[in-house]
């Protein structure tokens, strides 16, 4: 993963490093993905898939970003902004279903 100690402070083209083991590129640090879900509490018991809140005026954005320790980037890693927020560390993940 892209973090503090190896991005020399910069995004970086997806698939410059070795993919997860599903395949996938960058799905922790480089930068935040904004999610769809809006930012609320989540239920304390074990789920798959958990879906935040039904409204709100904070978005999810996950994963953590070049800025942050190694340590500190994970998918579960959430934090909540307006979807109007900008910043270099943010950006998302377009994704589709298999026909």
């Amino acid at each position: 993963a892209w973090h503090h100690g190896n991005s020399n402070n910069q995004t970086h083209p997806v698939a410059e490093l070795r993919p997860n083991a599903f395949g996938l590129h960058d799905v922790h640090g480089n930068v935040w993905e904004w999610g769809w879900d809006w930012y609320g509490s989540l239920s304390g018991d074990p789920v798959t898939d958990p879906v935040g809140a039904g409204a709100g005026s904070s978005r999810v954005l996950r994963g953590g970003g070049w800025g942050f320790s190694a340590q500190s980037l994970r998918s579960a890693q959430r934090s909540g902004y307006r979807p109007e927020y900008r910043y270099v560390e943010v950006g998302f993940r377009p994704v589709r279903t298999l026909p």
